[in-house]
Parts: C-alpha cells; sequence; structure tokens
C-alpha cells in the first residue's frame, strides 16, 4: 500500500515537474539578464567653453538642467555574452574618454566589459562643457583640455555601468517603431537633392522620422525598469548664445519621461494642498510674509544630496532618448530665415546676401529658445510615451557583437564589387565650408557653404536577437545613414543561413565610442556645405563605411571573429590646457556666502501665478570648487505644516540656476530663477542656494546654504 502510494507520488511529482520546467522554459523564452544605470554628469557650470558651436564667447554660466550618463546591459546570463550601452548628455563621445572608462572598468570588472563590448553614445547638445576630446580641433575654443569637464563623464559613465551591472536581473526586452511628427527637417535640402532621384523616390521625406524604442521589463515583478530609443535630429534647439548646461531637446525628453513614469507609478503625490478658497489664499499670503531669508549658513558637503527631489539609489526608472543618422537634420523646424530682412535664407547656400551670419534657423517656440527645446523634446517624449505603451513585439535570440579599429586615412574601397573600379580615402581635411557653420550656428564671415585629423576609429554592431546597432563615430546624414543600414541588413540576410531576415530592425547610434565629423553621401560631398567639408576622409569616406561595415555584419553572420586592428593613440600625457581654475573667492565684507543679494520681487497683488518668475540672487562662489555631483545648486521648497520640502531643483526643466560676476565688485553671484509650472500646487515656497568656496587654489572646501523669503503661489 505504502508502495503504491510512493508510486502515485513519484509520478505526480515528476508530472508536476515537467509542466514546471515547460513552464520555466516558456517563460524564459525571449528573456536575458537586463540592467539599466543612471548618473550625474553635469560639469563645471561657470568659465568652461561649450562643445558644439565652436563660440568662442559661449561659456557655462549656469544650468538649465543637469546632464546624465544612462546606461542598459544585457546578458545572455550571468556568465554568458553581454553587452553595455551608454547614451551621454553630451555633444558626442570622446575616443579619450572611452580608453579611460575601459582603464577603470578593467580594475572592477577584469575583463567583462571591454572595447568589443560597449557602446558610448553622445546625444549631441551643443549645450555641455567641452575640453574632454583629445584632438585639437574640438578644444581650441575651450582653450585645451578641461580635467574637470573629461573626469565628470568618466566618471559618471563608469559609475552608470556600475549600476546596471549591480542591477542585472531576469528581464523582457520588447520593441516598437513609430513616426515622430515635426521634431526635424533637412537643413542642407539642396545636397540631399544631388542624391539619385529613384533613390529618393523610395523615401517619403528627406530626413528619417522613426523612432525605435526599447522597453525594459523585470521578469519578477513584471515592472518596466527602462526605456531607449534612437530618432535622428540636432541638438540645437538651444542656440550658440546660450550660456546655461543644458541636455537640449533630447535630454529634455528623457527628463520629461522619467517624470512622467514616476508619477504615473506613485500611488499619491507627495506633496498636497488643502488651500482652495481665496480666504485660504489670502492666509498663505499672510504667513508668507513672515517667513523671511535664512542669511548663509554652513553645511556639509553632501548637503544637497539630501535635497534632491529625485535621489539616485540606482532603483529609478531610466528612460533614454539616443541619437541617430542626425547630419543634416535640425530641430529648428520653421526654417531659416534672413534676421536682416525675415525673408528665407538663400537655397544653395544657406546665407543672406553671401553672409552666412545673417541665416539662422528658427525652433517651433522662436524666438523663445528654450521653449523651442521644450516642444521638440515633448514631441519625442508623447512619441516615445506611445510606443513604450504599445511595445509588445518581444525581442528573443543571440545577444552578439563585433569591434574593429581601421585607420581611415587610406582604406582601398572596391565601388562595384568587382575589383575593378577601386578608390582609396584621403588624409583628413577639412573644407571651407566647414568654417562657414549651419544655420543652427552659423560659422567664421567670409566663408559659404558650397565653396591633421584622428585616423584610427571604432566601429562596432551590437546584436540584440532581431536588433542589430551600428556604433558609428560621427554624424551620417540621412540618405547616408539609410545606405548603411540598407547594406548591413542585405549582408545579414545574405550570410546568415535564414537567422535574419526583413523583419530585422537595423539603428545607428550616432557620434559613438569616438568622433570623426560627418559623412555625407558622394553625390552630396559635391556640393560641400557643412556636412560634405566636414567629411573628413573625402568623397568615398561613406563608401569606405559601407565596406568596413559589411565585413563585420558578415563575420556576425557567419560566426567569425575579426581582428582588432590599429589601436588608436592615448594622447592624455601631452594635452594643452589653458583654461584657468578659480583661484579663491571671498563674499564682500559684512556678508556671507549664502546671503541673499536680491530677494524675491514679490507681486503687487502678493501672489505669484503660474507662469510667473520668482527669483532670488545670492552672494555666492564659482561652481566649479565642487560641481555637486548627484546634488543640486538650486532648490525650490514648499511649506508642508511646519517643514520645507524640496519639490524642484536644479535637475527641473522649470527652474534655473545663473552664475555672474556683479558688474563693479566682481564677487559671485547665484541667481536662481524658477517658472511656476501649470502643475505646482498652490501653497507657500522659497528658493533655496548650496554652493562651497575656497579662500585659495590649495585651501579646503567650505560649504554653504542660504533660503530666500517666502512667497505664495496660487
Amino acid at each position: 500500500m505504502v508502495s503504491k502510494i510512493n508510486q502515485h507520488l513519484y509520478f505526480l511529482s515528476l508530472i508536476i515537474a515537467i509542466v514546471f520546467g515547460f513552464a520555466l522554459i516558456r517563460s524564459a523564452d525571449g528573456q536575458y539578464l537586463v540592467g539599466v544605470g543612471s548618473y550625474d554628469m553635469t560639469g563645471p557650470a561657470a568659465g568652461i567653453n561649450m562643445m558644439g558651436y565652436a563660440n568662442l564667447f559661449q561659456n557655462t554660466a549656469g544650468i538649465h538642467f543637469r546632464l546624465r550618463a544612462r546606461t542598459f546591459i544585457v546578458a545572455e546570463s550571468s556568465n554568458g555574452t553581454r553587452f553595455a550601452f551608454v547614451n551621454l548628455d553630451a555633444g558626442m563621445a570622446s575616443q579619450l574618454v572611452t580608453t579611460k572608462v575601459l582603464e577603470k572598468l578593467k580594475t572592477r570588472f577584469g575583463n567583462l566589459y571591454t572595447e568589443e563590448n560597449i557602446a558610448i553614445s553622445g546625444i549631441h547638445t551643443h549645450a555641455g562643457p567641452g575640453g574632454y576630446l583629445q584632438y585639437l580641433i574640438y578644444s581650441i575654443t575651450s582653450l585645451g583640455f578641461v580635467q574637470q569637464s573629461f573626469d565628470a563623464i568618466v566618471t559618471a559613465i563608469v559609475q552608470s555601468i556600475v549600476q546596471a551591472h549591480n542591477n542585472l536581473k531576469p528581464g523582457s526586452i520588447f520593441i516598437r517603431k513609430g513616426d515622430v511628427e515635426n521634431a526635424g527637417i533637412n537643413r542642407s535640402p539642396s545636397a540631399y537633392l544631388l542624391n539619385p532621384a529613384e533613390e529618393r523616390a523610395r523615401y517619403p521625406e528627406n530626413v528619417d522620422k522613426e523612432m525605435t524604442l526599447l522597453k525594459f521589463v523585470d521578469a519578477a515583478s513584471g515592472k518596466s525598469i527602462g526605456a531607449f530609443n534612437w530618432y535622428a535630429t540636432h541638438g540645437t534647439s538651444m542656440s550658440r548664445d546660450n550660456l546655461l548646461i543644458s541636455g537640449d531637446n533630447k535630454g529634455a525628453a528623457a527628463r520629461f519621461f522619467e517624470d512622467w513614469f514616476s508619477s504615473k507609478n506613485e500611488s499619491s503625490s507627495t506633496t498636497t494642498s488643502k488651500f482652495s478658497t481665496s480666504s485660504d489664499i489670502g492666509k498663505l499670503m499672510e504667513k508668507s510674509k513672515t517667513i523671511k531669508a535664512t542669511g548663509g549658513q554652513q553645511c556639509g558637503k553632501t548637503t544637497s544630496q539630501g535635497f534632491k527631489v529625485r535621489k539616485n539609489d540606482g532603483s529609478l526608472f531610466v528612460g533614454a532618448f539616443c541619437q541617430s543618422n542626425v547630419g543634416d537634420v535640425t530641430p529648428n523646424v520653421l526654417g531659416a530665415f534672413c534676421i536682416d530682412s525675415g525673408k528665407p535664407c538663400d537655397f544653395n547656400h544657406s546665407s543672406c546676401h553671401g553672409d552666412d551670419q545673417l541665416c539662422i534657423g528658427r525652433g517651433p517656440g522662436y524666438p523663445d529658445e528654450i521653449l523651442s527645446t521644450k516642444i521638440i523634446g515633448e514631441r519625442q517624449f508623447q512619441k516615445a510615451v506611445d510606443l513604450f505603451n504599445s511595445a509588445t513585439d518581444q525581442l528573443s535570440g543571440k545577444i552578439d557583437y563585433r569591434h574593429v579599429y581601421i585607420n581611415f586615412t587610406n582604406i582601398e574601397v572596391v565601388l562595384d564589387g568587382t575589383g575593378n573600379n577601386t578608390v582609396k580615402t584621403c588624409p583628413a581635411a577639412l573644407g571651407p565650408g566647414f568654417a562657414a557653420g549651419t544655420t543652427d550656428g552659423p560659422g567664421v564671415f567670409g566663408f559659404q557653404q558650397g565653396d591633421t585629423e584622428p585616423a584610427v576609429l571604432p566601429i562596432q554592431i551590437l546584436r540584440l536577437g532581431k536588433l542589430i546597432i551600428l556604433s558609428v563615430p560621427g554624424e551620417f546624414t540621412t540618405m547616408a545613414g539609410r545606405r548603411l543600414r540598407e547594406a548591413v541588413k542585405d549582408t545579414l540576410i545574405n550570410n546568415g543561413n535564414g537567422e535574419f531576415d526583413n523583419d530585422t530592425h537595423i539603428v545607428i547610434a550616432g557620434l559613438t565610442n569616438a568622433y570623426s565629423q560627418y559623412i555625407a553621401t558622394f553625390e552630396e560631398y559635391a556640393h560641400q556645405r557643412y556636412e560634405a567639408a566636414s567629411t573628413l576622409y573625402g568623397p568615398h569616406t561613406l563608401p569606405a563605411y559601407i565596406q568596413e561595415f559589411k565585413k563585420l555584419a558578415q563575420a556576425m553572420a557567419k560566426g567569425e571573429k575579426t581582428t582588432k586592428g590599429p589601436s588608436p593613440p592615448d594622447l592624455s600625457s601631452v594635452q594643452l590646457s589653458l583654461s584657468l581654475n578659480p583661484t579663491g573667492d571671498s563674499p564682500p565684507a559684512g556678508k556671507m556666502f549664502g546671503d541673499i543679494k536680491e530677494d524675491i520681487n514679490q507681486p503687487k497683488d502678493g501672489s505669484f501665478n503660474k507662469g510667473d518668475r520668482p527669483s532670488a540672487t545670492f552672494w555666492s562662489a564659482n561652481p566649479r570648487y565642487d560641481l555637486l555631483t548627484e546634488g543640486t545648486y538650486a532648490v525650490v521648497e514648499m511649506l508642508q505644516g511646519k517643514r520645507w520640502i524640496p519639490v524642484y531643483d536644479d535637475d527641473d526643466f522649470s527652474l534655473y540656476f545663473k552664475w555672474s560676476l556683479e558688474n563693479t565688485s566682481f564677487h559671485g553671484l547665484a541667481t536662481i530663477e524658477w517658472e511656476v509650472p501649470t502643475k505646482a500646487i498652490p501653497g507657500v515656497y522659497r528658493l533655496r542656494h548650496f554652493g562651497s568656496s575656497k579662500k585659495a587654489v590649495n585651501s579646503t572646501n567650505h560649504y554653504f546654504t542660504g533660503a530666500s523669503s517666502a512667497f505664495t503661489v496660487s
């Protein structure tokens, strides 16, 4: 009897094990190990030239919103194949940054993360501190190398990768595509028209409007942990005259997306208001009159981190907006106009009466560049939300990668596939059209569009099932990107033994791992607009890229290895640095850092409304003494009961931190300005400033804070 019971129990347990095993197989089908991370990479907010426009006078003077490095890692198993993709709120990647990041990762992880399976990509904001690239032409306007700017980026990349690695857990990845409307137009349409008519006829637009989004979901909880997308539009909504550090439209879109996800998943708001009637508002106004500025006070090195609204504990949702084949795509969608006449610029040269300085592109919020940044960011954010909510196509299959270094200055390129028509790339050089600039930011007077750089560059392919990411060290124009994607896809299909098909997704990750300016088509090159004049290796640069990427694609499809190629130089030991560090600050006699110079300018009716801009100015020190990483220079606090609660900080789109020198005494000033959002809750608020100072170059940092008088928002 016992034996029969044992037999029944055995068979029952066997059946359960089989069923459970199949369930595990089904649940694991298409799943990977997935981790995301994010870290503050905001560089020096005073006196450092911005990377992008090459404007000698565009030096940082505050923060619009903070910059971040965002990372996702995918792995087949804990010991299996993996890769890491890092998205930087920076102008572009840097070979020197990549080199130093790899050194730090090797110390921590050994050979787990290498140059082969890490991609570091820039969003191409033109409003981030420069001085972090190793080649002189990219650091002339920043007066050479800027160690503080460089260190902020390297540290953020490493920390975001560490976060993502530590967060690795079983998860699913979903993909979705869709068009972003009215977030980019072609800024060199005359060059685009030189491409063959039959080729142009295959596409409805002269820019790529498609966004490709990945959605990462934790298998255990079913909750989303992050989303990364690729879409092409320049980070030039903020103009060449802007002095505030900003992630531009893509950084804004990321901030909107992450905040949207956070608010969507909060059961209740952290701030509530008990006041709704006019009499209640009156009580608030009377109460606010009794709360005066605090004066400057000492605080600790990490005090400002406790006042952050989004405290980085490594568990936050990460939303990244990555760059693609952006070469000729501008977010200034109203077009380019002459600032003297208001008429459209010359079609072929983007100039006005022969003067490129007068031709300026207009964003949708013109003449308000911050509004333009917001609008273009919102258009990307809204499409990302739509794709995120509808993403049901689950990725499955192999994780793989191929990477090689190539000397691009003398590549033999076979044009017809038979070897009968062979050409070569050229030593790196720039054409006169480079100096003319673009409609996003005119260059040097006297040049018009139409009229010894890095040699060894990395190219890379990352595979996540049927998603293929092409890491390119530059800015491909629209048609150049289309040709590259098509060539790689055909190569994979023709060599993959059925593993790849027309449903294979190909995306270009622009400005990745290093930077070598632009890549235009052969036909566009002849016109010598800015993109062509900035194509370093001659008219056959694009065919060379296509040829070398096809070699990588064939190796991947056939499961073959590739040779590393020549290593790029590490020029860290020969960097020239002429930018001066601050030498010590002190407040005016009788004042302390953090004291108010100009308090809140209270409105006549006693209360601020939505859209108003209350501001306060504090005596302050140069923000370069401490970047307050993962902290904040500026906070909006709301009074709840008897406690002041931080509700906005300098990571918010609505709060501005501005630094300057007082006109006569040259003492430092920090101005905090808050554009009251439409979602702001009626109540009593104040503005708080954090900073640090030194009395001399080698002295110890002293940290301070101060708050304004209270004011009412109704």
